[in-house]
């Protein structure tokens, strides 16, 4: 069957992409969805330019400075927690609508903040929202998407993350660089620097809440209200028309059994949990415990306590960024042609070696005044190690477990399997980002040999536990989940 005005096309194997019109259908949508990571991102790093400023505005120490900076995080796991229930209730779309008004309010309120206590008040609210975009983009672009361009296409989240941390650390360096006295000055127009900062954030938050405005509803969710009219229009945008029926009964009958999704469901014989629900929670955990948000958080702190410029030290943060998103490039292209368990083994390697190179350079560095300084050698060399690092997560782990978080789950459970690893998510970035400022105050060399310590058993955690998802559609997960050995 085909919609009017497509040409007829022979059939094809369930791996191959359907017409072209559809495929950019379907990357459009992805797109839009994964907007919600856009914001995740920028939030993510928006502050990274402002932890100088917030330290001296409010009189903070280290401890503060770290549960300030991650006080979003929090939010972000209750955010995570309930969107996918409320997902399954209202529908992924009007989860982003929620999300973007809620991240409007919360950029607004800490540009206008007063206090560190009403700050942190904000902060939350804003990781409400992106805690719910995070479970949502994922979950709806696995539903919208081909079998064939899924993890390309769960890929955008990633990317649309590593933009989002390269937008902020632009508009940081920006509004720094035109303020008299740098990002603890006075913007041009009036007040903070890190006020504008954080008002930034308002522009990408509207944008997402417009853009949620104009896609369609997912498929599945669609079906399972029992709208198959509206469900028949959106999947034969993105499939072209080819097999819309068969897909229509293929959803029907995985959710034939259907009934509101409670945590109860995810239990089972591995400490009180299904064993592929482990396995994504792991990966979550990992993902965060090798400490890449370290980088994006405090880098600009971090390089100036090695020894760089305020200038220096924030565009060594932009330069970051960038490797981010060109290494997120060489994730889309390849998780789809060489599978995901490759990816994920070769990156925590990579960091494994990279970290370890850190850990050297800043357990052996000089301290002068309380901060270690890079000079001679080792100075390149962690730069470089940096860079290298952030690559080697960005073109695996980065992308690579939130296509797999969208995908590895049935049906059945995934909303609510998404939201428990999501949430286990940002409490394991909430750990590290709270964690970073006490534990660097202590030794550098420290802090970078525990991140180490995590990218080795990450890299065992996959070899032994992990199943590969690569092609496979989202229909026949239950014969993924029966893989998974945790």
């Amino acid at each position: 069957m085909t919609t009017s005005g497509e040409a007829s096309r022979p059939t094809t194997g369930q791996d191959e992409p359907g017409p072209s019109h559809s495929t950019a259908t379907a990357v459009l949508l992805a797109g839009a969805a994964a907007l919600g990571g856009f914001l995740f991102g920028y939030d993510s790093s928006v502050i990274n330019g402002t932890v100088d400023a917030l330290r001296e505005q409010f009189r903070l120490s280290s401890l503060a400075v770290g549960f300030v900076v991650s006080a979003a995080l929090l939010g972000c796991a209750a955010g995570a927690w309930i969107a996918g229930p409320l997902g399954d209730r209202i529908g992924r779309v009007r989860v982003m609508l929620i999300a973007a008004v809620l991240f409007v309010v919360s950029s607004l309120g800490s540009a206008l903040a007063f206090s560190a206590v009403d700050l942190t008040c904000w902060r939350l609210a804003g990781g409400l929202a992106i805690g719910a975009a995070s479970v949502i983009a994922p979950a709806y672009i696995a539903e919208i998407a081909p079998a064939a361009l899924r993890g390309r296409l769960g890929s955008l989240q990633q990317m649309a993350i590593v933009l989002g941390i390269f937008a902020a650390l632009v508009a940081d360096y920006v509004v720094a660089h035109v303020s008299d006295g740098g990002a603890t000055g006075t913007f041009p127009w009036g007040g903070g620097a890190w006020r504008w900062m954080f008002a930034s954030a308002v522009v990408p938050a509207v944008l997402y809440g417009v853009v949620a405005t104009m896609i369609p509803e997912s498929p599945r969710y669609l079906v399972k209200s029992h709208d198959t009219a509206r469900a028949r229009r959106v999947l034969a945008r993105v499939t072209g028309g080819g097999d819309v029926d068969a897909k229509i009964g293929e959803i029907a009958r995985s959710i034939a059994a259907d009934r509101p999704v409670r945590l109860r469901d995810l239990r089972g014989p591995r400490f009180g949990l299904l064993p592929i629900v482990w396995a994504g929670i792991l990966l979550s955990v990992f993902q965060q415990f090798v400490g890449i948000n370290v980088i994006f958080y405090y880098s600009s702190s971090l390089w100036q306590a090695a020894g760089m410029s305020e200038d220096d030290a924030m565009l060594t943060s932009v330069i970051n960024s960038v490797v981010n998103v060109l290494a997120t490039l060489v994730a889309i292209a390849l998780v789809d042609r060489i599978g995901r368990r490759p990816l994920l083994l070769a990156g925590a390697a990579g960091m494994a070696v990279t970290l370890a190179t850190l850990t050297v350079c800043f357990a052996t560095a000089p301290v002068v005044d309380g901060d270690p300084h890079l000079g001679g050698l080792a100075g390149p060399v962690a730069l470089v190690a940096a860079n290298v690092y952030v690559f080697a997560f960005a073109a695996t782990w980065g992308p690579v477990v939130w296509v797999m978080l969208g995908e590895m789950f049935t049906n059945f459970i995934r909303a609510s399997a998404l939201a428990v690893a999501a949430a286990a998510q940002w409490l394991a970035n909430w750990v590290i980002t709270t964690t970073f400022p006490g534990i660097s105050g202590f030794s550098l060399g420290l802090a970078y040999g525990l991140y180490t310590a995590f990218a080795v058993l990450a890299f065992i955690f996959v070899a032994r536990a992990v199943p590969e998802t690569k092609g496979r559609e989202l229909e026949d997960m239950d014969q993924i989940s029966a893989g998974a050995r945790v």
